[in-house]
């Protein structure tokens, strides 16, 4: 199981309100605070996102070598919908909007979204009784 993962952010403030805000509507609730990072976890997995000093870019480069994106369950499709929609007021942005919701192919539901440092999200619905065509 993940013990933790931990993200490196140029603005500590601006992760906080962007991640925050979504890992908060996933379920996941503020574990650490420190000057420069935050965490929040749900069950005993925790994801950090840190200011650290020693950060060599101010962007996230999601194409180089290192994380390319974080995955989450969201509960259903009209879950995935509604996030989408409130994301949009909080700092983030839908990728591949022309092929949303089947960007990621046919067999699943999901949203793939982008933050202003560059970071990428997929938000894939559990499989259920499908509610749009």
């Amino acid at each position: 199981m993940l013990h933790h993962v931990e993200v490196w952010v140029p603005d500590l403030q601006r992760a906080v309100a962007q991640w925050g805000w979504l890992l908060e509507q996933l379920g996941y609730t503020l574990f650490q605070n420190w000057k420069e990072g935050r965490s929040w976890r749900l069950g005993p997995t925790y994801i950090v996102f840190e200011q650290s000093p020693s950060l060599t870019s101010e962007r996230h480069d999601r194409c180089a070598p290192g994380l390319n994106h974080l995955a989450f369950h969201v509960h259903d499709e009209h879950a995935v919908d509604t996030l989408v929609e409130r994301a949009l007021g909080n700092g983030w942005t839908l990728m591949f909007p022309e092929e949303h919701p089947y960007a990621g192919g046919k067999q699943q539901y999901a949203a793939y979204m982008e933050n202003t440092d560059g970071f990428e999200v997929e938000l894939v619905a559990i499989p259920g009784p499908a509610i749009h065509g």
